[in-house]
């Protein structure tokens, strides 16, 4: 079997993986056990290396936008745009150890709605601190594009004060506080109880990014919320997917 290609994005940080959404096809991979390369590509040559290789685009409100993750199977000729895409194409093709339990698909994908709705309140911070850990150019790209998204210059973003502690408890109590309450209804320890699932991948992938882009105190407060369980669950995720 020929390794399959993963495009995920370029950072200065040891190892470079750090994006949410890059993270979620790792995660899939690595459970199944499926050989994988990375290529690494930087912010502000994403599309042009997208166009060359005839990956798809999104689409955001009618405007076409190209970007990571994709993931190239030599073995079928796919070329897969989009976490969420990935992870179906890669259950599908590949069914052995699923993220996908019979039946679980469409919930999972609404549970992943209802988990990035939680996530908007304090998304200027987070991508704040993304953009901090960028190289020079893949910053200068991420910064413009979105400060022409929310209408605001980066410092205003999450500027210290009354905004960043709002964003911060939206993050504590509105994100880590429903996932608290959704883990505590389970009979196990994953969403779906004893079943690992694309559910907590979802959870597993969003630490992992706030843990590479936060300063270390920033994450250490998140790691120390309900006893430390965000932590511990970032952690058996990654045991399960064999990234440990």
């Amino acid at each position: 079997m020929l390794p399959l290609v993963l495009y995920d994005i370029l950072s200065k940080l040891p190892g470079n993986s750090w994006s949410a959404n890059p993270a979620k096809p790792r995660f899939v991979l690595s459970h199944k056990k499926l050989p994988f390369d990375t290529v690494f590509v930087e912010y502000c040559d994403i599309a042009p290396k997208m166009k060359e290789i005839g990956a798809s685009p999104n689409k955001r409100d009618g405007s076409v936008v190209y970007t990571l993750p994709v993931l190239s199977d030599p073995n079928t000729g796919a070329l897969i745009t989009d976490s969420w895409a990935i992870a179906v194409y890669l259950d599908e093709t590949y069914p052995e150890n699923p993220v996908f339990p019979k039946g679980s698909r469409g919930l999972i994908r609404s549970f992943e709605s209802a988990v990035d709705a939680l996530l908007r309140a304090s998304l200027e911070f987070s991508l704040l601190r993304s953009s901090q850990i960028l190289n020079e150019r893949g910053q200068k790209f991420f910064i413009n594009v979105r400060e022409a998204f929310f209408g605001e210059k980066v410092d205003e973003w999450s500027p210290e004060g009354q905004k960043r502690d709002a964003q911060w408890e939206a993050l504590e109590q509105k994100y880590y506080g429903s996932a608290k309450i959704w883990y505590e209804e389970t009979e196990g320890k994953w969403v779906m109880g004893d079943t690992f699932s694309y559910a907590d991948i979802i959870f597993a992938a969003h630490s992992f990014w706030l843990k590479k882009v936060c300063w270390d105190d920033e994450w250490k407060r998140i790691a120390s919320l309900h006893d430390g369980r965000w932590k511990k669950l970032l952690a058996e995720a990654e045991k399960e997917c064999n990234l440990v």
